[in-house]
């Protein structure tokens, strides 16, 4: 078996190395309750595969940029790239050591703590980083074959259980008509998770010859973007709409009903989550050795230590029942694939003149100012913050109820004859008709990134109701799902409800949710969980209720029964 000298990796090692880091998170993750499927996801898919390739060759010709970091650059902006690619590293850690917590327990190993055992990974994933490339070249070339060969192996397998209608009705339900809009989206979500590329020139001095390396580098990522081609016309055809839907990682159970003469692979299943887990190992391995790597590059030290143990503790964050899985694609999408274009761009023409210098630099300060701001071009003083929408049946057809607290009250700057709470209610013959009399008729720009509850009347419960009202929900990107949810019978009472200290009852249910100590918390319900449910079965959980009991605002957290 031959091997590249000098602590250098032949050009099938590297190949091996790339599908050994993808697949698993991809598999696990890209298709979660029926995401990354359809005609649209499938026409994306190709589509970013082609801008892979033309990427990877870019990618290959800055990696002598990657290399003299200290040289090109002044110390202080060595070490905002530095740590600008040692955040991804140590939340990408998170991401994976989270997943682990979650797969392992669910699929391999019961009885033992996720969190023990994704420390037990961490641990084990972080010895040897601070070693050199070889070690790892090694071990990619003697599993790198027999991981994408167990791949394969699966998707065969798999594909005797599929049926043409399953295909058909998925592919229906998840956009069967081509979209330019929607294929963009899905297009721009896979370089998302694919955004781990941009690490690749930090791992080219390491490999031989690496100016012809874009042929092995293309190939492999070619592959792994084949293996997803294929998982999207599997999945579908196995499972069918609703069990898309109702499974967190479709590709879990995908060989469970793996039936073969004689029982010969009975427990594939089994076989195939330790590919998987060994997947993921390789993949966090792979993280803290090039976050090693880009510490001692960019002067901050050694990130041996400090960087697995940053990772798993991160791992553990949550916020409003929304752990690091959910902040982790915001985060790609709209931080790190930025603002990692414009390092490459900059990095790119470093080194062509102070002229094209000043021009560059001006050009990146207004792509950061387009990307960064987002939908910022609105001044925050002239926008609304409802914390409260409330929704009910009118006359008309619908209506909404927009809750907002004074900010002078929220700051502590109140005056005692202001009134603090205000409460805007609009009517409509639908949710649209209902968002275009608000821009008709109010100055401010309506922003709903800072709500916290959601409250239905009673009449809204009806099927017809609550999905009329969950699709515009769904549709209202600046809405998150870790906002609470709640019913009421009396829902222009508690709109127009004032606490003791004058709160509103956005900023009073999410408190009564909140500010307590561990054993007092109430088990709410989020809006995430209500999606949840109703595109399992159509039917919703039990949603608290809320209800004005004279001058008190009373919550019944009850099971329903």
């Amino acid at each position: 078996m031959r091997f590249a000298e000098n602590n250098r990796i032949s050009h099938r090692q590297l190949f091996r190395q790339i599908i050994l880091v993808f697949p698993a998170p991809f598999l696990l993750c890209l298709f979660k309750n029926g995401e990354m499927l359809g005609v649209n996801a499938m026409a994306g898919t190709i589509l970013a595969a082609v801008l892979l390739s033309f990427y990877v060759i870019w990618l290959i010709r800055l990696a002598p940029a990657y290399g003299e970091l200290s040289r090109m650059t002044g110390n202080i902006t060595v070490r905002f790239i530095g740590l600008f690619f040692l955040l991804y590293v140590i939340l990408s850690a998170a991401f994976l050591a989270d997943l682990l917590a979650k797969v392992i327990p669910q699929s391999l190993i019961s009885g033992i703590s996720g969190k023990w055992l994704s420390l037990l990974a961490v641990a084990a994933c972080s010895l040897g980083t601070h070693r050199g490339m070889q070690r790892r070249g090694r071990i990619a070339e003697i599993s790198g074959g027999i991981f994408l060969a167990g791949i394969l192996l699966l998707m065969i397998l798999s594909a005797g259980q599929g049926k043409a209608e399953y295909f058909l009705e998925t592919v229906e339900g998840t956009g069967s008509r081509f979209s330019g809009k929607w294929m963009i989206r899905d297009v721009y979500a896979f370089l998302c998770v694919f955004s781990g590329v941009g690490l690749l020139p930090f791992g080219l001095e390491k490999v031989e010859k690496q100016g012809s390396a874009r042929k092995p580098v293309i190939l492999a990522f070619l592959t792994v973007c084949g293996i997803v081609l294929g998982m999207q016309v599997l999945l579908p055809a196995v499972f069918g709409k609703n069990r898309i839907l109702a499974e967190t990682y479709p590709v879990l159970p995908l060989l469970d009903g793996a039936d073969l003469p004689g029982n010969v692979l009975a427990r594939f299943d089994v076989i195939w989550m330790g590919f998987l887990v060994f997947g993921l190992l390789f993949s966090l391995g792979s993280l803290f050795h090039y976050g090693n790597q880009i510490a001692e590059k960019t002067k901050l030290g050694s990130g041996r230590y400090w960087i697995p143990a940053a990772g798993w503790i991160l791992s553990f964050y949550e916020k409003n029942g929304a752990g690091i899985e959910t902040y982790y694609g915001w985060y790609l999408a709209y931080i790190f694939v930025p603002l990692l274009l414009v390092i490459q761009i900059f990095l790119s023409v470093e080194n062509k003149g102070r002229w094209k210098k000043k021009v560059v630099s001006a050009s990146l300060f207004f792509f950061i100012s387009l990307m960064g701001t987002g939908c910022a071009a609105v001044e925050p003083e002239k926008r609304m913050y409802p914390l409260a929408l409330g929704a009910g049946v009118s006359e008309e057809g619908f209506v909404l109820k927009y809750a907002m607290p004074d900010m002078n009250v929220t700051t502590g700057q109140e005056k005692p004859e202001e009134d603090p709470v205000s409460v805007l209610t609009l009517a409509g013959e639908n949710f649209q008709e209902i968002e275009e009399v608000y821009n008709r008729s109010q100055e401010k720009f309506l922003d709903l990134g800072h709500l916290q509850v959601v409250i239905l009347d009673e009449s809204m419960l009806t099927e017809e109701n609550r999905k009329v009202f969950l699709e515009y929900l769904k549709q209202e990107e600046h809405v998150g799902e870790d906002v609470y949810m709640f019913r009421t019978g009396m829902l222009g009472e508690v709109f127009r409800w004032k606490g003791a200290e004058e709160s509103s009852v956005g900023e009073y249910l999410q408190g009564i949710q909140e500010n307590r100590t561990t054993g007092q918390q109430k088990k709410g319900v989020t809006l995430r969980e209500v999606y949840h449910q109703f595109y399992q079965d159509g039917t919703l959980p039990w949603i608290p209720s809320v209800w004005v009991n004279g001058e008190l605002l009373e919550v019944d957290y009850g099971n329903g029964e």
